[in-house]
């Protein structure tokens, strides 16, 4: 039986994925440092809300509300215990919005990462990690998910062991990394060394790329970096929605609907096939890159000089995988929060 979201990429040159889970709770009154998994108990509405919002502004595939929904994580507000109900909470919501679509939408159960740190410097073992992800997916299954997608994951052990805990539970995914410290992940993973993972695991995802990270631009990179392999595998782009700055005790990211348009296209371009957006992106910029997608023809791919003069320069020199110079960004006295 074929999955759903191979189904549609069997029949589309590119996907739309969704926008931001948290910049789009916090609009809706989520406070700062509270569990959002808890509103798929006390507020499912503002859930379906999340959801349908995205579906609405065009896109294939959304992310359940259920980064946060393991153990390690939900142990921070007492609940340990509810990352299966919570998960599958998550799950239940969506089905009911893409099942009332009118369309095929995949629902992707979101699975983050634990928030420990594993190998010979951490605390985690390996089999806890796997004991945890699988409870979460489990749950996310139950609930109705489509797919499993793992996101802004650093750590290759921690991808590893969420790969593991997917096959246990018998569930398709996919996987991305967030490249944000000089092209590469805070462990050190390059593009190149993720290509090379992702296709030596026993059970690899339908799709891999990059979430997150610093900006569209730099994710890009990392993209072509990805391309450059001359992997056949679908690539995932879900890059933020600009740079984000802090003022006024709230974060915001100053990317346009028109330089998300512009990021979307030339994501395309550069080889990836499902296509959305990550932090502070909102479902205006997912109607500017529906339309853009939609309209504009498939071009060549990108070079880092077009990139940078589309979305603005790179964070640094380089991505650790070749001794090209990337034009550097200008700061204009903005500050990473």
């Amino acid at each position: 039986m074929t999955d759903a979201l191979t189904e549609l990429l069997s029949t589309r040159d590119w996907l739309m994925a969704d926008g931001a889970t948290g910049t789009n709770l916090f609009n809706m009154g989520l406070a700062s440092g509270d569990a959002p998994e808890f509103w798929n108990i006390d507020h499912p509405e503002r859930i379906r809300t999340l959801y349908r919002n995205a579906v609405e502004a065009g896109s294939d595939i959304f992310l359940t509300n259920s980064f946060g929904a393991n153990a390690s994580r939900l142990k921070l507000h007492d609940a340990a215990s509810r990352a299966f109900e919570l998960s599958r909470l998550a799950a239940a919501l969506g089905r009911d919005v893409a099942d009332a679509a009118g369309r095929k939408v995949v629902v992707a159960g979101s699975v983050g990462p634990t928030g420990e740190i594993m190998g010979t410097v951490g605390t985690l073992s390996h089999e806890t990690a796997v004991e945890m992800f699988e409870e979460t997916a489990a749950g996310l299954k139950e609930g109705g998910a489509d797919v499993l997608w793992v996101e802004t994951i650093s750590a290759p052990e921690e991808f590893a062991a969420a790969a593991e805990a997917f096959a246990n539970v018998g569930m398709p995914w996919c996987g991305t990394m967030s490249f944000d410290t000089a092209g590469r992940t805070m462990m050190g993973v390059t593009s190149d060394d993720f290509v090379r993972q992702v296709d030596a695991l026993p059970n690899p995802p339908l799709a891999f790329g990059a979430n997150c990270g610093v900006g569209a631009s730099d994710l890009m990179r990392t993209v072509l970096g990805f391309a450059a392999t001359g992997t056949e595998r679908p690539i995932i782009a879900k890059g933020n929605a600009g740079i984000p700055r802090y003022e006024d005790g709230h974060i915001h990211y100053n990317g346009t609907p028109e330089l998300m348009a512009e990021y979307a296209v030339l994501a395309r371009n550069a080889g990836a096939r499902i296509i959305g957006g990550c932090c502070g992106t909102m479902p205006e910029h997912l109607r500017a890159m529906r339309e853009a997608l939609e309209t504009l023809p498939t071009g060549p791919r990108p070079t880092l000089e077009q990139i940078a003069a589309a979305l603005g320069g790179f964070s640094s020199d380089s991505d650790g995988t070749g001794d090209t110079p990337a034009p550097k960004r200008e700061r204009r006295g903005r500050r990473r929060s």
